[in-house]
């Protein structure tokens, strides 16, 4: 139920900006509220959008304080007893969530659906790389900023195609109507919001049956869900080395990583990474999948795969030489952290690993606290930040020093923020691998402007 003016409540966020952008570029007005200033709410506010970083009832602009006129778009990360959340349901505004607004956009046009745990803001980026190179073209919702892009938005004219990534969190992606879906992983996360791992793999069961008659399911082998299909859904597997889909001819050198892709009726020889980590041969053979299948060339993909960038903070390198290697990392579940670490031992395999690693949510450290230490003892040394709390009130005896009695790793100590500003200048580094959902980020520039100055790069 859209109206002329729409207010975002945590439009800061890469999914909720991306939405704000959309709707501006559809001529609705947009304003919304976040709780702190940033580059991308910078570039909204540029861009004609208004926004405030107070949560007070009287900021709300005049324009959007008509409930007949005025649709709010929340996002489940802003706590329910916020001010002017409590003020719009107060006064009969229609609310709704992010996932309800993309469930709209998926019913008007055909929605390419990226679920999973893990590797779907990559593959989802990937995948409308692909088709935005192509003679296809699409719109896109981005769960991160394309590197190619420099955004978390596409829009086209041409293509009724518009990829999405399908958020698990909140059951969020039961909101949609995909015209073909991916799953990627459903290892156990957000066990606050399902309760149970069960649970937490039903909800994927459940996206499945929302996929249309004529639609496809594009599914990672051997994960343990059944998929409730509807009648004409033609159903597909992938993975790195089997299923409908898959990689051959592997080969990893010289800073490269190049493969055959595998469909069920061809071959497509020579398909190049432009982010050569080894994780992405499965995301891209996902991501090429859903291409091909909607008829994407086979010297289109090639030219794709090639000239990606990358999202930013999904495997970002932001140095790379022989002194130092610099990179940083969204992951923030135990089998992310082992992808990433596997995937820089592939290509640094001789050289000294320090992970540094900013844990999220009291709950996600409670509860896979074993898993996570498990992984980080396979560093070569740990650095470890507080707990980022997002959402999350603290729970008493779950914090970072729990985490790291756990890890069994002879080089491990807690560290603050500052202190690891400081240490760039302190001491020496091989490569360093900085990973975490928070805002870890936040202290990239000045670390890599210090590393550049002490090993003239």
């Amino acid at each position: 139920m859209l109206r002329k003016h729409i207010y975002f409540v945590g439009i800061g966020g890469i999914g909720m900006s991306a939405l704000a952008r959309y709707f501006k570029a559809k001529g609705f007005c947009v304003a919304g509220y976040d709780r702190v200033s940033s580059v991308l709410t910078r570039e909204l506010e540029q861009e004609g959008i208004s926004i405030h970083y107070v949560d007070e009832v009287a900021m709300i602009p005049e324009a959007y304080r008509k409930p007949d006129d005025t649709v709010v778009v929340y996002t489940p990360a802003v706590p329910s007893d916020m001010s002017e959340m409590t003020w719009f349901r107060e006064h009969n505004f229609v609310i709704q969530k992010r996932s309800q607004i993309l469930g709209e956009i998926t019913r008007m046009q055909k929605g390419l659906c990226v679920s999973g745990t893990h590797g779907k803001t990559t593959t989802s980026t990937m995948l409308s790389h692909l088709l935005h190179n192509s003679s296809i073209q699409c719109n896109a919702f981005l769960g991160g900023i394309s590197k190619n892009f420099s955004k978390n938005l596409l829009l086209s004219d041409e293509s009724d195609l518009v990829v999405i990534e399908a958020d698990e969190y909140d059951h969020s992606f039961l909101t949609l109507s995909p015209y073909m879906a991916v799953v990627t992983a459903v290892d156990a996360d957000h066990l606050d919001i399902y309760g149970t791992v069960e649970a937490y793999r039903a909800g994927f069961e459940e996206f499945t049956s929302l996929i249309r008659p004529d639609g496809v399911l594009l599914m990672k082998e051997g994960l343990p869900i059944h998929p409730r299909l509807q009648k004409g859904v033609t159903c597909y597997t992938y993975s790195v080395d089997k299923g409908d889909f898959h990689a051959d001819n592997i080969r990893i050198g010289n800073g490269d990583i190049l493969f055959d892709f595998v469909t069920p009726k061809e071959v497509i020889k020579d398909i190049q990474l432009g982010v050569p980590v080894y994780v992405n041969i499965e995301n891209g053979v996902a991501a090429m999948s859903i291409a091909w299948l909607n008829g994407v060339r086979p010297d289109e993909l090639r030219e794709g795969m090639k000239s990606f960038r990358g999202v930013k903070r999904r495997f970002d390198f932001h140095i790379k030489s022989d002194k130092i290697v610099f990179l940083d990392d969204y992951a923030h579940h135990p089998n992310e952290l082992k992808s990433s670490i596997e995937s820089i031992r592939r290509l640094y395999a001789d050289r000294q690993l320090t992970v540094v690693f900013q844990p999220h949510l009291y709950t996600r450290t409670r509860d896979l606290a074993d898993d996570f230490a498990k992984v980080l003892s396979t560093a070569d040394e740990l650095m470890l930040l507080d707990i980022y709390p997002a959402r999350e009130q603290p729970i008493p005896g779950v914090d970072s020093q729990m985490l790291l009695d756990k890890v069994e790793l002879k080089n491990k100590r807690l560290i603050s923020k500052q202190d690891l500003v400081k240490s760039v200048d302190e001491r020496a580094y091989d490569v360093l691998l900085m990973v975490g959902a928070g805002d870890l980020d936040l202290l990239i520039p000045e670390m890599e402007q210090k590393f550049r100055k002490k090993y003239n790069i």
